[in-house]
């Protein structure tokens, strides 16, 4: 991480956290009211990569020796660390924002440059996220009906495979071990598989009625 001192001996990288902070203090009250209804992972790393682009900036005004872009990402490394991050998991939470700041044409992307260009109590942060309100695929709704549909397929599996084994264990005494575990394992199946398949279905329909564009990084 960079060790640049200003003048009064605080760390370049705390200077930027502290500023970053204030930043989102500043922004998260203007996107409170907006309605906005995103799946909890897309909100988040666009409020990261916004972070990026405010530190980015931040660090460009502290005759930085290193890269000042760079400087933006070990700067939100630290601020994940504070917050009570692991490093290895701050450090691979890294590498995953880095991977999405691109678009295909090696530019920043949308979120990335709004932080980069944010001024004091602006909506920067709500423009962004304004690009991205009627996207199905990072909908709020989409995520939900996922994780519904992950605990249907888990609870709705195990609970057919222990009643079919609690039946076959009880009617069919003389049936082997084996023979019972495979006669759960069918029964799950027999409900993962088709809960799965409608899931599939409809997130398949749900996408075609979204806008056929390619959706951008944010």
């Amino acid at each position: 991480m960079d060790d640049t001192k200003t003048d009064s001996g605080t760390n370049a990288i705390d200077i930027c956290v502290q500023h970053a902070r204030k930043t989102l203090e500043s922004q998260l009250p203007r996107i409170k009211d907006k309605g906005y209804d995103f799946a909890p992972q897309f909100r988040q790393m666009t409020i990261q990569l916004y972070l990026v682009g405010v530190m980015w900036r931040c660090g460009e005004g502290l005759g930085l020796s290193t890269n000042a872009r760079d400087h933006g990402f070990a700067a939100l490394q630290a601020m994940l660390i504070a917050d009570g991050m692991s490093k290895k998991q701050a450090q691979q939470r890294i590498a995953f924002l880095n991977n999405m700041s691109r678009v295909e044409d090696g530019s920043d992307t949308l979120a990335i440059a709004a932080g980069h260009e944010a001024v004091p109590d602006d909506d920067s942060l709500a423009m962004v996220f304004d690009e991205y309100r009627d996207e199905i695929r990072v909908s709020g709704s989409l995520w939900r009906f996922y994780e519904r549909g992950k605990k249907i397929m888990f609870i709705g599996g195990a609970a057919a495979a222990f009643v079919t084994i609690w039946a076959v264990t009880i009617f069919l005494p003389k049936t082997e071990g084996i023979d019972v575990l495979a006669a759960g394992l069918l029964a799950a199946t027999l409900v993962v598989l088709p809960t799965f398949l409608i899931g599939l279905v409809i997130y398949r329909t749900k996408i075609k009625k979204s806008n056929q564009t390619t959706l951008p990084p944010p």
